[in-house]
């Protein structure tokens, strides 16, 4: 046997309980105020007719007729007329003997009132009953007669109980048709929530919801990237395991949900972006003595801002996949410099085996060789630190490809290989200078790079000269700004990474121009962080 399950989605779930609870307390609502009205009817029609007894008793006309003082008939044509004028059911009026001197059946005159409740009346009572007389079942009003003080009879004036139900029934109609509009206003209103709570979610259920929720969550607590998102208050609702982490490594611990960013993380930058819901991209920031790499941008909703979030990573970790990269950067740099010289000396070669000057093609070779083991037994015996003399060596290989005469002073000298973070600065510094002065020569008459690096006192200094036209003073006040270059687009960068770098490792960058050229001298502490380099 195959069993159907059927399972009410979020919206047919809310129609479902705003209408029950709806007709719930519509029934309920209906019950008590039948119950109520029909009480009230009741009682209003029982004051009515007691009213009406009243004043029947206070008429002159029947007290004096059962006195006999004038005559019984005109108890009957007052009755009659009492009885038209506020359409009662039954206007009696008996003797103290319950001998009947009026009533609508003018056959039933001189015959006792029937029901059996009217014995309280006679001793000078007065009350409401309900009894069977001669027109059915009636709510009946008994009131005494008296005439100079001495009661002389009774009158019972009656509305049949058909008339108060009569009553009672078209109230509970009007109730019952307010009940339907209550139903359906109440259903309009729950498809209307309904639809938009759906809008609201997206569309989404609340399985999906869920599911979707755990996949984030997972999501965001596998990158190892920090993530912290605040609301439009300023309050933490989101920080991933990475973020903790850093976060806790810089001294910051606890669990940072809900609190205030400005007093858990008093150099976010996120109450900034809240304010003026612009992104700062690429930022560095000291976290408590962790360098880091964050972009924050705000958080828009309808293109309003609800928060803003900031990622960010350890800045060491980054500068040691970028240490990985300028090495192999520089090594196919290397390799592809040292390619295009190898062609061209092949084709020597392969032109003076051709020509069969054999003695020629030995010395030339020789002299190569020798060129080369010169050169790199040069480098690596003056510069310690594998990337920089790697760097060095494609840079000389590419100015022999570009026509520079590029020389490495032979005072240089760098010791020992410096910590990871320094190492990447070094070569990122290096790198763009030397490129620079490169680039500049291509124009001048005769093209010369120079460098030299020493470490000395504590202080490394890196000197790269060239022969180029130098710099103007209007270009010297621009040339460390990001994105400023008197060449083509998308450039001007190189010079920017470079200040950056210096300032990042506590040193100085000094450019002097002339007319023989441009020198730049960098002066870098060579100690970091109680390290020696």
């Amino acid at each position: 046997m195959i069993t159907i399950r059927y399972t009410l989605n979020l919206q047919g779930k809310i129609v479902l309980l705003v209408c029950s609870v709806v007709l719930v307390a519509l029934l309920a609502t209906n019950w008590l105020i039948s119950k109520s009205v029909a009480e009230d009817i009741t009682e209003q029609m029982g004051r009515t007719v007691l009213y009406i007894a009243r004043t029947i008793a206070h008429s002159d006309v029947v007290a004096e007729g059962l006195a006999g003082v004038r005559k019984e008939s005109d108890i009957q044509d007052y009755a009659n007329s009492v009885r038209s004028l506020t359409e009662s059911a039954i206007v009696v009026v008996f003797d103290m003997n319950g001998i009947r001197k009026s009533h609508p059946d003018e056959t039933l005159l001189g015959t006792h009132v029937i029901g059996g409740d009217e014995e309280p009346v006679l001793k000078g009572e007065e009350y409401l009953s309900f009894a069977t007389g001669t027109v059915g079942p009636s709510l009946r009003a008994f009131t005494p007669i008296k005439y100079n003080g001495q009661q002389v009879g009774g009158v019972v004036v009656g509305i049949r109980v058909d008339d108060i139900e009569r009553a009672v029934a078209e109230n509970r109609k009007r109730i019952f048709i307010t009940m339907l509009l209550g139903m359906t206003i109440g259903i309009t209103g729950a498809i209307l929530l309904a639809r938009s709570i759906k809008q609201t979610l997206l569309g989404l259920e609340p399985a999906g919801i869920a599911k979707l929720l755990e996949e984030q969550n997972a999501m965001l607590h596998s990158v190892k990237e920090g993530i912290l998102a605040v609301d439009l208050s300023g309050r933490i609702t989101l920080a991933n395991e990475a973020a903790i982490s850093m976060l806790s490594a810089g001294g910051t611990t606890g669990n940072p949900i809900g609190k205030e960013i400005d007093t858990f993380v008093p150099n976010s930058g996120l109450t900034r972006i809240l304010k003026t819901g612009i992104s700062e991209l690429h930022q560095e920031q000291d976290l408590n003595g962790i360098h880091i790499i964050t972009n924050r941008v705000p958080i828009l909703v309808n293109g309003k801002i609800v928060g803003a979030i900031a990622t960010f990573w350890d800045k060491t970790e980054i500068n040691q996949l970028a240490e990985e990269l300028t090495g192999v950067r520089s090594y196919v740099e290397a390799l592809r410099s040292q390619a295009h010289e190898f062609m061209n000396k092949l084709h020597v070669i392969l032109g003076l085996v051709r020509l069969e000057c054999y003695d020629q093609l030995t010395d030339y070779i020789k002299r190569l060789a020798d060129d080369q083991e010169a050169e790199v037994s040069f480098i690596s015996k003056r510069i310690k630190n594998p990337a920089v003399a790697g760097l060095v060596l494609s840079k000389l290989s590419k100015s022999r490809e570009m026509g520079v005469s590029m020389t490495v002073d032979e005072a240089t000298l760098m010791p020992s290989e410096p910590e990871i973070v320094i190492n990447h600065e070094l070569v990122t510094i290096l790198g763009n200078l030397i490129d620079n002065s490169l680039e500049a020569v291509q124009s001048a008459s005769e093209k010369k790079v120079s460098l030299a690096i020493n470490t000395d006192n504590d202080m490394i200094t890196i000197q790269v000269r060239d022969s180029g036209p130098g710099l103007g003073p209007d270009v010297k006040e621009h040339i460390f700004k990001k994105g400023f270059s008197t060449k083509a687009d998308n450039r001007g960068f190189g010079l920017y990474l470079v200040d950056s770098s210096v300032k990042r490792l506590n040193g100085r960058i000094e450019f002097s121009t002339s007319a023989q050229g441009t020198e730049a001298v960098v002066v870098i502490p060579a100690k970091q962080g109680g390290k020696s380099v």
